[in-house]
């Protein structure tokens, strides 16, 4: 067994209604920078970063996808460690009462090995980060996961409505009907 690594916190996903909105706010609101749109088998949304931290916004498109909370949950889903080694990590955490829940825990490249905590609470560990994270920022080894920014033309119509919406909250003219 190799010795414990520490987890770095470089994800936080979240559970919304409409991720552009939402991705439209954090980036209006705080300054994020959107690194990529994602439309996969089980969510769709906008990966935002701070620079250190990716911020998975996401609606679900299935109860089965939403990993046990429902496709409807709005609030945060779950967070991601970046870890040195996810199979020896995988097995300290259920060895102290994670359950895994998906992902290839045997995989040593792997992605998003998902596990609750003892509160039922999801938390995945990865290999390579997520989107727009760096694993140990200010440090000789830092690794910074980098991925090309992507706009999906399919979200075009749901980006601009964000958009619009903002930018007439800012104006503080009223909003559209949709």
């Amino acid at each position: 067994m190799t010795a414990q690594t520490k987890g770095r916190i470089r994800h936080i996903a979240l559970s919304v209604e409409d991720p552009w909105e939402t991705a439209e706010f954090y980036k209006q609101a705080m300054g994020l920078d959107e690194v990529v749109e994602l439309d996969g088998p089980l969510a769709e949304g906008v990966f935002l970063t701070d620079g250190v931290v990716n911020l998975a916004i996401l609606k679900f498109k299935s109860d089965e996808a939403s990993q046990g909370t429902g496709k409807d949950y709005v609030g945060i889903h779950h967070l991601g460690f970046w870890c040195d080694d996810v199979v020896e990590q995988g097995k300290i955490v259920r060895d102290n009462g994670a359950t895994w829940i998906m992902g290839d825990p045997d995989n040593p490249h792997g992605y998003e090995i998902k596990h609750t905590d003892l509160n039922g609470i999801i938390f995945d560990i990865a290999a390579h980060g997520w989107a727009g994270s760096q694993k140990n920022p200010g440090e000789a080894d830092n690794v910074v996961h980098r991925h090309p920014p992507r706009r999906l033309a399919k979200f075009d119509e749901r980006r601009a409505r964000a958009q619009a919406k903002f930018a007439a909250m800012r104006a503080k003219e009223p909003v559209a009907a949709e």
